[in-house]
């Protein structure tokens, strides 16, 4: 007879149980979590980033006993500051799962007072390591699971725009650039809005990806295998790349125009936009790159960006030309104009040409 993973008294139970649970709280230090957690994980540190070092410190040059006492108060001070604050107005049939790095004394000390008091929580079995096994494991197999309808275009043609208009006419979508913060290129950095880890990508992806349905087609925008400073899994550019496309066509008057609405803030700091500029210095000349800091000084931004698309974009995508997208030389051609404020029956019509509108969706 086979045992079960844990025994029933058991305070320790694996991520097959995650659905038994109301909340899940990430007992790692602030830094820790922001590089990367459980989807949906409410952080409650029971050590801060400058706390987690000293004790390694100490633990390490010191002695481990004292380390540890040390440790044991700063965690007892700050469980007590968050059953105070941030859970107390949990009822008595609460059921959170708690997990720190590994599984061990962090969540553990919160587990054993949290049971004390009458809530039901439970510590998951080797911590964040074993969600990011998790992650790891299923980035291996999930992409390969759902069908892609893929948009392609050259730089300016709004496929983020559309992917959001189809998302919004009820569609599935998988934002690649939304999850990884960047419009995938060399300008592509948003404002205000650094790019995630590597890891915490990887788990928002995975995220997005589950709730994806298997049966329905998914739109996603062609990437290359690198967002800004990100990679996309293996699995995922192999599903694209053998995936029907979409070519989506615009002129060039609305390309520039979209452009220029959506780069508007590369102009706020006009010496920042020319250090970027600069990082093409090896595919253009220095002379072709001072004539674009002139016209970035003399603010004719539309005449930079028809210089922009017709020497390094065009060019660059034409290269490429996504050759890799098996499905690219019987996609069928889609005239958008990303310029329209309301993109919303330009999303129906492409949906329409898909076959892909979805069954419960309200028709025009």
């Amino acid at each position: 007879m086979n045992r079960p993973a844990h025994p029933p008294n058991s305070l320790r139970c694996g991520l097959d149980t995650l659905d038994q649970f109301d909340d899940v709280i990430d007992v790692r230090t602030p830094a820790e979590y922001a590089d990367d957690h459980m989807p949906g994980a409410i952080n409650a540190p029971v050590l801060s980033n400058e706390e987690r070092v000293l004790i390694g410190t100490m633990y390490a040059q010191e002695s481990p006993f004292k380390a540890t006492r040390l440790g044991a108060a700063l965690v007892a001070r700050h469980i007590a500051e968050h059953l105070e604050t941030l859970f107390a107005d949990k009822p008595q049939g609460w059921r959170p799962l708690i997990y720190c790095w590994r599984g061990g004394k962090r969540s553990g000390a919160m587990t054993t007072w949290f049971n004390l008091i009458g809530w039901r929580a439970r510590q998951l079995e080797g911590g964040y390591k074993t969600w990011r096994r998790h992650v790891m494991d299923a980035l291996e197999v999930t992409p390969t699971q759902r069908r892609y309808v893929v948009l392609t275009g050259p730089t300016g043609s709004g496929k983020t725009r559309l992917l959001q208009a189809l998302g919004a006419a009820g569609a599935q979508i998988l934002d690649l650039e939304g999850l990884a913060c960047h419009r995938g290129s060399l300008l592509g950095g948003l404002p205000d809005r650094p790019q995630p880890s590597q890891r915490g990508f990887e788990s928002a992806l995975l995220h997005a990806l589950e709730a994806l349905a298997p049966e329905q087609p998914v739109f996603v925008e062609a990437e290359s295998r690198r967002i800004g400073q990100l990679s996309l899994p293996d699995s995922l550019l192999r599903a694209m790349h053998a995936s029907p496309c979409v070519r989506v066509q615009v002129a060039m008057p609305q390309r520039i125009e979209f452009l220029l609405q959506d780069y508007a803030h590369l102009f706020a700091q006009p010496e920042h936009f020319k250090q970027l500029l600069e990082r093409l210095i090896s595919l253009h000349s220095r002379k072709t790159i001072e004539d674009w800091h002139a016209l970035i000084d003399s603010d004719r931004r539309a005449d930079l960006f028809q210089a922009l698309v017709e020497t390094h974009y065009d060019p660059a995508y034409r290269r490429s030309s996504h050759s890799h997208y098996t499905g690219l030389a019987q996609a069928p051609t889609f005239s958008y104009d990303p310029t329209v404020a309301d993109g919303h029956s330009q999303a129906v019509e492409l949906l329409h040409q898909c076959g892909a509108w979805p069954a419960d969706a309200a028709q025009p």
